[in-house]
C-alpha cells in the first residue's frame, strides 16, 4: 500500500506539470493559431484536445507504473528523463500537426467567404502569390480576396477546384481584401434578412449582432465555408470589414 502511495504522489506531481505545459500550449494554439471562431470552424479545438489529452495522460500514467521509491536518485532521474523526452516528442509532433493545419487566410471567394488552411496550399503554388503574400502568416488568419479571372484562367481555376484545390487556396488569384470592397458589399445581404430566413435562430442572430456593437442597419452578411462547418460572417455595411460571426449555415 505504501508503494502505491508514493507512486500516486509522484504521478500527481507529474500530472500537475503536464497540465501546466498543456495550458501554455493552449495559450499558443488558441491565442495565435486558432483564435475565435477558427477553433470551432477549423477543428482546432478537437485536434488540440486529442493531442494534449494523449500527452497529459501518457507521462503521469507511465510514472504511476514505473515509479519506485527504492530506486537510486540516478535511476529515477534516468526514468524521468526518458518519460520527459517521450512527452516532449509527442507534444512537439502534436503541435506541429496543429500548426500545419492552422487557418492562414479568410478569403472573399467571389460570392462567399472561405477559410484557407496552411495544409490546403501547395508549396510550389505559394511562389505564384503576389509579392508580400508568399509567406503564410504565423499569428492567425489575415484577410484576402480573389481578383477577377482573366481569359482561360476561369477554366484552369475551376479544374483545380474540381481536383481538390479550392479557388481560395490558389495563391495566384490572391489580392488585398480592400481591392474587392465594392464586390463584397454588392454580394452581401442586409443582416436583417437572416432573421426572416432563420426565425428559429433569432436569438443567436441577435446575440451575434449585439456583440458587434453595431445596429442591424449597419451590418451585412456573407456565408462562410470552412474545413468543418458553414457559418456566417457579419460585415460592416460601409467598410466591408468582418466584425462578427454566427454559427449559422446561410448558404
Amino acid at each position: 500500500m505504501c508503494v502505491w502511495k508514493f507512486r500516486l504522489h509522484a504521478s500527481a506531481i507529474h500530472l500537475f506539470i503536464s497540465l501546466t505545459i498543456a495550458t501554455l500550449a493552449a495559450l499558443l494554439v488558441f491565442g495565435w493559431w486558432y483564435p475565435y471562431p477558427y477553433r470551432e470552424i477549423s477543428g482546432g479545438r478537437e485536434l488540440f484536445v486529442l493531442v494534449v489529452a494523449v500527452d497529459v495522460v501518457l507521462g503521469p500514467l507511465i510514472t504511476l507504473v514505473i515509479f519506485n521509491a527504492t530506486k537510486t536518485r540516478r535511476h529515477l532521474m534516468m526514468d524521468f528523463t526518458v518519460i520527459g523526452l517521450l512527452q516532449v516528442a509527442a507534444l512537439s509532433y502534436g503541435l506541429w500537426t496543429v500548426f500545419v493545419a492552422r487557418p492562414v487566410h479568410l478569403v472573399f471567394e467571389y460570392r462567399r467567404m472561405a477559410v484557407v488552411h496552411a495544409v490546403d496550399i501547395e508549396p510550389e503554388m505559394l511562389a505564384k502569390a503576389p509579392p508580400g503574400l508568399q509567406k503564410l502568416p504565423l499569428l492567425g488568419p489575415t484577410l484576402l480576396s480573389l481578383r477577377p479571372l482573366q481569359g482561360n484562367e476561369a477554366i484552369e481555376s475551376i479544374l483545380q477546384a474540381t481536383g481538390g484545390i479550392p479557388q481560395a487556396a490558389q495563391p495566384n488569384l490572391w489580392q488585398s481584401y480592400e481591392a474587392a470592397q465594392p464586390q463584397i458589399l454588392q454580394e452581401s445581404q442586409p443582416v436583417v434578412q437572416l432573421r426572416s430566413r432563420f426565425p428559429a435562430q433569432t436569438d443567436a442572430i441577435d446575440l451575434a449582432i449585439a456583440q458587434t456593437g453595431k445596429n442591424p442597419a449597419e451590418l451585412r452578411y456573407l456565408p462562410l465555408l470552412s474545413r468543418k462547418l458553414a457559418w456566417t460572417v457579419l460585415i460592416d455595411a460601409k467598410s466591408a470589414q468582418p466584425v462578427g460571426f454566427v454559427a449559422l449555415d446561410s448558404f
